[in-house]
């Protein structure tokens, strides 16, 4: 016997994308639970960014692709409100390095700026983040979770059956959250196919006890956020890495970046570094949305989970009741 049925949904993975779609399907009173093992996860090791401009301009994306940053920052509004995740507006600064190439990139993508061509510092109000302790257990409330770890997936007539190491689970929709993580055995082989196309990406962040700044400051090397009554500094992008343990000279180097940064002289602090691995797909965008019958995906926005979370959620909420996708650029089948 299963251990409970859910008459909805089922979310396998609770990183930042698979809980905003929990909170997003409990907000329309959909019957939802998570399963995941528990513990630190990737959108937990992050500093919470929900930056549009500063990521287009430091990654030169496409006009389009830039134009779904913003809506993905837009959507953050209501969801907040609806889900008690508090947003910081608070301004975000770049400074030296290619910074006027960076205002020329956020120039011609329509993104509000202020360029100190002096001073090399760069300044924009459109970039927004959160405090992923505080937005993660916000997004916990309403939906049930289960500890575990999912390992089997197998189609039941009308429903779902999906195997856990808490024992069995029956839902009439599953929706896969997995990140880069291990996905459950028995997939269908065109969606097991297109989560091999998941790269890992390891980051690595220092969390500060000390308030450095109070407000985002980017750089070259490195970034130093506020975090709770710290900050915290960051963050290394390793492709194919999986190990979650801290690499001494990689941090060693973005510490001395974020120094740099800050146009401070270094000092001793009390940081606890983390390593956590998060998902990318090949064009660097998330899949998002269904890929067969009651089963959908949400996963691989590469170092962009916070900012793309509600919309990812809104994309696959749609598709669960029935609805087309308003963004059927992230759908998983643009693969196949």
């Amino acid at each position: 016997m299963p251990l409970f049925n859910s008459q909805d949904i089922l979310v396998v993975g609770a990183g930042v994308l698979g809980l905003c779609t929990a909170a997003e399907l409990a907000r329309r009173g959909h019957a939802v639970t998570v399963v995941d093992t528990g513990g630190l996860n990737a959108s937990a090791v992050a500093a919470g960014m929900i930056a549009p401009a500063m990521e287009s301009a430091i990654d030169d994306l496409s006009p389009e692709h830039a134009a779904l940053l913003r809506r993905a920052r837009d959507a953050w509004a209501d969801f907040a409100a609806a889900t008690g995740v508090r947003l910081d507006r608070d301004p975000a600064e770049w400074r030296g390095g290619n910074v006027e190439v960076l205002a020329a990139r956020l120039a011609a993508l329509g993104f509000e700026h202020e360029f100190d061509c002096e001073a090399g510092r760069l300044t924009t109000h459109e970039d927004w983040k959160v405090d992923p302790a505080q937005a993660l257990a916000a997004l916990t409330q309403g939906v049930r979770r289960l500890e575990g770890r999912a390992t089997g997936l197998a189609r039941l007539g009308a429903r779902w059956r999906v195997e856990t190491t808490a024992g069995p689970v029956e839902a009439d929709q599953v929706v896969l959250a997995t990140g880069a993580g291990a996905a459950p055995d028995s997939l269908p082989e065109a969606v097991a196919g297109l989560l091999a196309l998941i790269t890992p990406i390891r980051g690595q962040i220092g969390v500060v006890s000390e308030r450095l700044t109070d407000h985002v400051v980017r750089g070259p090397g490195a970034y130093v956020a506020p975090m709770g009554q710290g900050c915290v500094i960051g963050a290394t992008m390793e492709p194919g890495e999986r190990s979650l343990t801290p690499d001494p000279e990689r941090c060693a180097q973005m510490l001395d970046a974020a120094w740099v940064v800050l146009d401070q002289t270094p000092r001793p602090l009390q940081i606890e570094w983390r390593a956590g691995v998060r998902g990318a797909t090949p064009d660097g965008l998330p899949m998002a949305g269904a890929v067969g019958h009651g089963l959908h995906l949400a996963l691989g926005p590469r170092r962009n989970g916070w900012l793309l979370g509600p919309l990812v959620a809104s994309v696959v909420a749609d598709e669960v009741e029935g609805r087309s996708s308003k963004e059927p650029t992230l759908a998983p089948r643009r693969f196949i």
